[in-house]
């Protein structure tokens, strides 16, 4: 099993969004490139948005980094759908916990240089309490067990219960007087009523 890395961010009051620092490389492979030899991570302030599929830099980070772009893709946002370029990098988080070689795209924030989306928070552990009007959030990585605060989960595989799904679309009554549905004019008895499929 991989080292279980954490990190925690404790705020003295309720806070409505979460920032943590986080630090930018150009991407490497830290197995193969001497500690001296890596471009060198710069700190900025990251937002954790749980909403974002994907984790996203500004064009700051870009310009101080000189990243070079290695495509675009289509971004889904609240005004509709834009291209924007991607980039490969390397991101730290507090107490170690890192990532390599990941795939960011470029956009604009308003209250940090980085959002954290859930490419990154999905491959851990993640929970925000707003206990005695402090908030407090906390990640971990790999994630290690389920946290169910209701207690309701009784084995990791156990399937989910969902509701059940009838087999054909629900059919609108309609009168055999009424106008008919399918818009002819006529009445339904004289038109469609003698068309329905009877259910086996």
């Amino acid at each position: 099993m991989s080292r279980v890395r954490s990190l925690t961010v404790s705020y003295h009051a309720l806070s409505r969004s979460l920032l943590s620092d986080v630090s930018i490389a150009v991407a490497f492979d830290p197995s193969t490139t001497p500690q001296n030899q890596h471009s060198p991570f710069k700190p900025y302030k990251g937002i954790w948005d749980t909403g974002a599929t994907a984790s996203v830099i500004t064009q700051k980070v870009v310009d101080e980094l000189n990243l070079q772009p290695t495509g675009m893709t289509k971004v889904h946002h609240a005004h509709g759908n834009t291209f924007a370029e991607v980039y490969l990098v390397n991101i730290g988080l507090p107490n170690g916990v890192a990532f390599v070689s990941l795939r960011v795209t470029k956009g604009e924030l308003a209250s940090a240089d980085v959002l954290i989306g859930m490419d990154i928070i999905g491959q851990g552990d993640f929970a925000v309490t707003n206990h005695n009007s402090k908030t407090i959030f906390s990640y971990r990585i790999p994630s290690v067990e389920i946290i169910d605060f209701t207690g309701k989960v009784k084995h990791p595989s156990a399937p989910v219960s969902l509701p059940p799904v009838s087999s054909s679309p629900a059919v609108p009554k309609v009168g055999r007087n009424a106008p008919c549905p399918c818009g002819s004019g006529k009445k339904y008895k004289k038109c469609c009523e003698n068309k329905q499929q009877p259910v086996p």
